[in-house]
């Protein structure tokens, strides 16, 4: 029985994980991530990466009370140093914000093969993972969003491509594939977001005028206008 206390942000990064050999799942706290897709049959071995020793302790638990430890491992470490080149064919980074999540591929791309599909779900600046992903020549072929307890979640599943393609401004912002779908929950996400620049348009039209200023009013005045085309 997978008794494992996953949330279901978790559950549906694991639910993109089609059967696969090895999964590194970086930042991964409690290990809770690789333990359940493990026990769901979705891996056959684990690796539960992290920079910090207090996580890094609650992973080994938590491997250690379901009995896992002879398939998934903990190991301490910096974003993907934890795994060699070739280990995992997919890998996991969630619950981080955006650009933090770029940072960890950048600095661990030599660890990336043409095999890795990458699982990401960030918190926040969605556009800078797709953005880096454009820049190294992974697709998008998969995206989820969902709503728990009160915040909505992207998911962002992609993988090398011979024929990478290249996204417009409009889909990094929104997402190609939840652009398309225009989901309720998308819905919800962007008529909310569209409130949060329309203050901040207003607020920086009170500031001193500057060149910077004025930049960043004409940028957020440009989402704006993305934001009622894709809303209504």
């Amino acid at each position: 029985m997978n008794d494992i206390p996953i949330s279901e942000r978790l559950k549906a990064v694991a639910s993109l994980i089609t059967p696969t050999h090895t999964l590194a799942d970086i930042g991964s706290d409690h290990a809770y991530l690789p333990c359940y897709a493990f026990l769901e049959g979705r891996i056959k071995k684990g690796i539960a990466g992290e920079i910090n020793v207090g996580p890094y302790r609650s992973a080994l638990s938590t491997i250690e009370k379901y009995g896992l430890s002879e398939h998934i491992t903990a190991r301490l470490g910096d974003g993907l140093s934890v795994i060699e080149k070739d280990e995992a064919d997919c890998i996991t980074i969630a619950g981080m914000g955006g650009e933090l999540i770029r940072r960890i591929l950048e600095a661990g791309k030599d660890r990336l093969t043409d095999a890795t599909r990458l699982i990401l779900q960030p918190n926040v600046g969605e556009h800078q993972v797709r953005l880096w992903l454009m820049a190294n020549d992974f697709t998008i072929d998969q995206e989820m969003i969902l709503e728990e307890d009160g915040h909505i979640y992207e998911i962002i599943q992609a993988q090398k491509n011979d024929q990478p393609k290249t996204y417009s401004a409009k889909e990094l912002m929104f997402g190609p594939i939840l652009l398309q779908e225009k989901s309720d929950i998308f819905l919800k996400k962007w008529r909310a977001e569209l409130k949060k620049r329309e203050r901040v348009w207003q607020s920086l039209g009170q500031a001193v005028p500057s060149p910077e200023i004025a930049k960043r009013r004409f940028a957020i005045e440009k989402e704006i206008q993305w934001i009622n085309e894709v809303t209504t």
